[in-house]
């Protein structure tokens, strides 16, 4: 286990994000009262020079990686240079800055997309570059897939502490409900809640489409949970193996989609677009090793999405948008 001083400086890179967000939260309701954190304006997280440089100024004694390039099926799609190049960019400066400062833990969040598309059912972490990736987010899995490794190579060569946890699908407060970027839980709230507004304005239709058949398994976490699993792994793992993070329960998307129905608009009528991928089959975490470290979610599916949609009603429905709910996904966070 390690001992964290809650006084010692803790960097967030990506702090405006849906993880950093909640992050940055959780550890000052946990008591830190040095958490560092550096806008796009002040720091490119792409560019070594002023990540080394920020990293020299500031000095971090832990480091939370949670910045990078993020986006659905459309989005890694249409532009695969952006997310191969950014969060490669983005892991490469940050872990070599952190090395360069002696930081003394490092966390590296990496993604559940790194698994084969056909991968075992539920995944394992040794799944890992086993088989052949989902074709809509291979980019953007393969910049991850760096991550991991670089961490590994620092463990091995520099003996620095930096680990890697692999979490499902999130969720939760601060998500971007931009259509043309975002993942399928806040789009669905999106859509549901346009559909229901636009019914209520002008009497027209009531209808939601959805991409695919709706037959695809998700897994989901409220990223309220990541961040409490976050700062357990920082405390109590240590390993040149990444680290699954999730709830090793899934539903399909068409049980998600008839959920979000269900809580935010019940009278729309829901319509799949079989001509739009359906994406990986199945991707279920196998979170055996967390949990034999002592580590369990404590939100359930149908109050975290009550909780996002209700979040997604006061701080962007009402007006006040905010930069996190409709930053561009392509932009470094």
């Amino acid at each position: 286990m390690t001992v964290i001083d809650r006084s010692a400086p803790i960097y967030v890179a990506g702090h405006r994000g849906l993880v950093g967000s909640a992050i940055v939260r959780h550890l000052e309701a946990e008591g830190f009262d040095n958490i560092l954190t550096a806008t796009r304006e002040q720091v490119d997280l792409r560019s070594q020079a002023e990540v080394s440089h920020w990293f020299k100024a500031n000095r971090p004694r832990y480091v939370m990686l949670v910045a990078g390039t993020v986006g659905g099926i459309l989005a890694n799609s249409t532009r695969p240079a952006e997310f191969i190049y950014d969060n490669m960019m983005i892991h490469g400066t940050v872990v070599h800055a952190a090395h360069e400062v002696g930081t003394e833990k490092l966390l590296y969040l990496g993604s559940s997309c790194i698994y084969p598309r056909h991968a075992t059912q539920p995944i394992t972490e040794d799944q890992l570059l086993t088989g052949p990736l989902e074709s809509t987010n291979e980019w953007y899995a393969i910049a991850k897939i760096a991550g991991i490794k670089l961490c590994q190579a620092y463990r091995r060569q520099y003996g620095s502490d930096f680990i890697s946890a692999m979490p499902t699908n999130l969720y939760g407060p601060g998500d971007n409900f931009d259509l043309a970027s975002s993942h399928v839980i806040p789009a669905l709230i999106r859509k549901f809640h346009d559909a229901r507004v636009e019914a209520e304005r002008s009497g027209g239709s009531n209808r939601v489409e959805v991409w695919g058949t709706g037959s695809a398994f998700r897994e989901f976490l409220h990223v309220d949970d990541l961040a409490r699993a976050c700062l357990f792994l920082l405390e109590n793992y240590s390993d040149d193996s990444h680290i699954n993070v999730g709830t090793g329960i899934d539903l399909s998307i068409r049980e998600l989609a008839e959920t979000v129905q269900r809580i935010v608009n019940p009278e729309a009528e829901l319509v799949w677009d079989t001509s739009k991928p359906d994406g990986t089959p199945r991707k279920l975490l196998d979170v055996t090793r967390l949990r034999e470290l002592g580590w369990e979610p404590s939100i359930d599916l149908e109050s975290g999405l009550a909780d996002t949609y209700s979040w997604f009603l006061n701080e962007v429905a009402s007006g006040s948008e905010t930069l996190r709910g409709f930053d561009r996904a392509a932009a470094p966070r």
